[in-house]
This record gives structure tokens, C-alpha cells and sequence, in this order.
């Protein structure tokens, strides 16, 4: 879980949770990896543009075509998320029995949901989500004087659309 004030000084927060697990009725029940001690992250749609010149116009012509989707984000390691409950689990293993890690080396094909939840003094005002299904890729764990625990960027890459709702 992750907690993004909106302001300095501000009493909102937006309550920031990834969820992953191997099937999309995973993701709803307890069995859901929840990723934990997320420091930043992005979430990327870029759309590709094909671009071409005709003889009788002088600017260039555009048409959007596919897009290329993926969450970035930055995440303090913690043990039992980054290696799983079982380290030696193969890719037929739960996705908390793999971990990040397992599911990066295994190849396994996540189902994912990015939850926001705005709260006013307390109060759920809205509760959005993003959610689809993806590889988990980018690991690069890294420890330093400046940061004395282990602190890895993680990439999400997308297999397909985003589903964007609110409940």
C-alpha cells in the first residue's frame, strides 16, 4: 500500500494498491499478491502514429494504431513479495508462491489491478481502478549507502488494452 498526498499540507490521500494474481478471479479473492512499499510509478499508454507525405498536401498525415501499455514503478523490496513463499516454484505455481521474481524468470502471465481510492477526512469519496494482464519485466534490485535497503524498479508490460473503471 501507498499513501499520495495530493499537496503539501493537504489532508487528501489517494490510497495506492497493486494487486497481481494468475487469473482474474484470483485478483478479487485473498489470494492476490499485494505489492507493497511502491515509491513512485507511471503508468505509460503510448499510442504508435504511422506518418506519411502526399504529393498534393504540404503537412504530413497521421493515423494512430496500436499502443504500447505499461506500468513503471520504483518499490522497497520486501522479502516475501520479491521471492515468493516458495522459492523454487515454476511457472504452475500461485503467483505468491513466485513472487516478482519468479514471475519475471518463470515468464508468467500476470492479471493485474492498480486501485486509487481518494478519502476525504477519512471517507472513501471514489474508488477507480486499472486493471489488465501483463508480464512482469526490469528487475534491477539495487542497495547503497544512500539507501540501506533493497530497492528494485519493476516494469508491468501490458498484453493488450487497459480496462479503466469506477466503482
Amino acid at each position: 500500500m501507498a499513501y499520495i498526498s495530493p499537496g503539501p499540507g493537504s489532508a487528501n490521500a489517494i490510497l495506492l494498491t497493486l494487486d497481481v494474481a494468475s487469473s482474474e478471479t484470483d485478483i478479487t479473492q485473498a489470494s492476490a499478491l499485494t505489492v507493497s512499499g511502491l515509491q513512485d510509478i507511471t503508468i505509460n499508454a503510448a499510442n504508435d502514429v504511422f506518418t506519411w507525405s502526399q504529393l498534393d498536401s504540404t503537412a504530413k498525415k497521421q493515423v494512430a494504431t496500436t499502443s504500447t501499455n505499461s506500468i513503471s514503478m520504483n518499490l522497497v523490496v520486501d522479502d516475501a513479495v520479491f521471492f515468493g513463499t516458495n522459492i523454487a516454484a515454476t511457472a504452475t505455481g500461485t503467483i505468491a508462491e513466485q513472487g516478482i521474481l519468479g514471475c519475471s524468470r518463470n515468464k508468467t502471465q500476470i492479471n493485474f489491478i492498480l486501485k486509487f481510492v481518494e478519502s476525504t477526512s477519512g471517507q472513501a469519496t471514489a474508488d477507480r481502478f486499472i486493471k489488465g494482464v501483463g508480464y512482469i519485466t526490469g528487475l534491477a534490485p539495487t542497495l547503497s549507502a544512500d539507501s540501506p535497503v533493497w530497492v528494485t524498479p519493476v516494469t508491468i508490460t501490458v498484453a493488450g488494452e487497459y480496462t479503466v473503471a469506477a466503482t
